[in-house]
């Protein structure tokens, strides 16, 4: 940590007049689970799943400024007893519930004991105790059992046939604390019945002896083959970098509304999505112009490529099936984030409807971002540059294994980047050291310890309202010249702009041969060369999706297999793999959404684009793994008539130090 640095904290009193788009309090979602709880819906093995705002209606002029709306929660809740969903809709301020709807033949995501408690079922189970004896463990309280989300393989796996269940997997740690994931127990896998908490049954593939070498990244746990600390120092070449504002940030903060430079947003989270952003606007010269009414990520998925009993099932969609909300992390100043931060605390839920805050959820502070625009004129030796600066807004994610960290930077060129880094610990596999085997369908790591084939895809869901809501979507490809007599000296080259026209032609892909993006275009606004106003959207590192037709997976995740789905805006289309894919076979979401073939020119667009991570692993990627990054850019293309970067300040000659 930097001595110099300042944290800031959004703290609402449960007084303070709300917007309609801020997320519940603390006080609103007790609220929200008592009315349900004194109410005649009410059940003993009821429980609160998930409970976040009610949206309200997006309005023409895409803004709540002196609306007076009431405060409403939605809830999802799950009785076990029942097997059923229900979803409510309660309004906070009268005490009453609008509307209460049950959802027949789907399963909820994870309730926050289930997290917990299943490590603790399994343990005692005596099954599991037997197949643990057979690999030589007799201290069962070192073993870590992650409680896998089930997924769906199969007719015995669907709702009519099968309670809500999970497959948990066991590793092993040498010492509490210890990194468990370099023993993992190979070829175990236990069936769970998350509705009586109780081991339905277990799979015992053959015992595969434990790896040997520990794979600590804390120097406490850090020895040799002979026990001796095989940590002697952290590096000693490191010199303090500190930032500091002596002025303090250049962004203001008022509740959850943040303003910085020409940016205006507002801030929300809940426990599935996490962040999200609501009416983003950009000034420019004294108009303020929206640009994106809500974004946010829609769904999430890790297909595994190896068909070994331990791996061949994991396909889990952390965001829908456990929560990016639930999952966030308290943020640590001069750890996670650096500098003059502010930080806004996430509150989520428990089962019994009782508010949990999660400190310092959200991360916001500005960063230097090197060279915004320069040019030497060499006849005059005269030069002009301006350094770039953004805006950081984040959150990070800790899945069982994996950590996920979803950055959103705002530049003050008017672009948006979005960013996802992976990190933490890779989901292991064992093989025999002495056999010298080499995985098929992964890369060895360590002495006995494999990382299996996988990607991440993460669908971000994009409701664009560039110069209002009335836009369309153009795709546009860099071409050679198709007229002969044009193009003599075959060098010359045009861009094709391509109208999606509908819902079914919504569903789009990259290609790399043409340079292709895709750019919102608001027709009736022109720019001072009478041209639709537009923001492109522009991919960064696109990954092939190995996921084949045929795989229980390739059904419930159809939104992989195109880059990019364009829809009309509907509010009940929030998730691109559907509101409730736990233990579903069917096909759910972004298909359906586009089903109706809906028209999209000159309308209210919605871009759901998803972006992956092609992880073929690495002994680099061992203990833990370094950041990887993957994202994309929206950026303006006409929106403004020249540079919006060009009333940059010039940075005082003093702050750039050479020796």
């Amino acid at each position: 940590m930097t001595m110099d640095s300042t944290v800031l904290t959004t703290d609402l009193t449960e007084d303070a007049t709300r917007y309609p788009l801020d997320p519940l309090s603390g006080a609103e979602i007790e609220a929200a689970a008592a009315i349900i709880s004194e109410s005649d819906y009410a059940t003993p093995t009821l429980k609160f799943v998930m409970i976040s705002l009610a949206e309200p209606a997006k309005t023409a002029e895409l803004t709540f400024t002196g609306a007076q709306v009431p405060r409403q929660a939605f809830v999802t809740m799950y009785d076990a007893a029942a097997k059923l969903i229900y979803e409510a809709v309660v309004d906070i301020d009268a005490r009453v519930i609008d509307s209460w709807t049950p959802i027949p033949g789907r399963f909820p995501s994870y309730l926050v004991e289930h997290m917990t408690g299943v490590e603790e079922k399994v343990r005692e189970d005596p099954r599991w105790q037997e197949a643990m004896r057979k690999r030589g463990v007799t201290d069962f309280s070192l073993a870590m059992i992650d409680p896998w989300p089930a997924g769906y393989y199969g007719a015995g796996d669907h709702y009519d046939n099968s309670p809500l269940i999970c497959r948990p997997l066991t590793f092993m740690r040498a010492a509490p604390s210890e990194h468990g994931y370099a023993r993992p127990v190979e070829g175990l896998i236990v069936t769970f019945d998350l509705d009586k908490m109780e081991v339905l049954g277990i799979e015992d593939h053959g015992v595969v002896p434990l790896p040997p070498t520990a794979g600590n990244y804390d120097p406490k746990f850090m020895f040799d083959e002979n026990n001796r600390p095989a940590f002697t120092a952290f590096r000693d070449d490191v010199k303090p970098i500190e930032i500091t504002q002596p002025d303090g940030p250049s962004f203001t903060v008022d509740g959850w509304k943040v303003q910085w430079q020409k940016w205006s947003l507002r801030i929300g989270f809940n426990p599935r999505e996490g962040i999200t952003l609501h009416e983003v606007t950009y000034t420019d010269r004294g108009q303020t112009r929206p640009i994106l009414y809500r974004g946010s990520l829609s769904e999430m998925v890790v297909p595994y490529g190896d068909t070994a009993p331990t791996h061949w099932n994991k396909n889990v969609f952390d965001m829908g099936e456990v929560g990016m909300g639930f999952s966030a992390n308290p943020l640590t100043l001069g750890c996670d984030c650096l500098g003059e931060i502010h930080y806004f605390d996430g509150t989520v839920n428990d089962s019994d409807g009782n508010a949990v805050t999660i400190p310092n959820a959200i991360c916001m502070h500005e960063e230097d971002f090197g060279i915004s625009w320069k040019h030497t004129d060499f006849r005059t030796g005269e030069v002009e540059v301006r350094r770039s600066r953004r805006l950081v807004v984040s959150m990070i994610c800790t899945v069982g294994n994996y950590e996920y960290g979803f950055f959103w930077y705002f530049y003050n060129d008017a672009s948006i980047e979005v960013e996802v880094k992976l990190s933490g610990v890779l989901t292991t596999g064992a093989v025999e050291v002495e056999s010298g085997e080499q995985p098929r369908w992964g890369k060895m790591v360590a002495p006995g310890i494999y990382g299996p084939n996988h990607q991440h895809f993460f669908n971000f869901r994009l409701d664009m309202s560039v110069d209002g809501a009335g836009n369309s979507v153009y795709e546009v490809d860099s071409i050679p010249e198709p007229d002969p007599e044009l193009n003599p000296h075959h060098n010359a080259w045009i861009t094709q702009d391509t109208l999606v026209a509908s819902e079914a032609a919504g569903a789009r892909d990259w290609n790399w041969s043409t340079g292709r993006y895709w750019k919102v275009t608001n027709p009736s606004k022109k720019n001072e060369l009478g041209i639709p106003v537009a923001y492109k959207l522009v991919p960064k590192d696109v990954v092939p999706v190995m996921v084949q037709e045929g795989s229980f997976i390739y059904d419930r995740a159809r939104f992989l297999q195109h880059n990019l789905w364009v829809t009309k805006y509907d509010p009940a289309e929030k998730f691109a793999a559907g509101d409730y894919m736990y233990q579903s076979a069917d096909v759910q979401g972004l298909p359906e959404f586009v089903a109706d073939d809906a028209p999209l020119e000159d309308s209210d667009v919605v871009l759901w684009y998803t972006l992956g991570a092609h992880h073929i692993v690495r002994p680099e990627d061992w203990p833990v793994m370094p950041c990887a990054y993957t994202g994309f850019h929206l950026k303006p293309i006409g929106f403004f008539d020249g540079n919006p970067a060009l009333d940059l300040p010039p940075s005082p000659p003093k702050a750039c130090h050479g020796h």
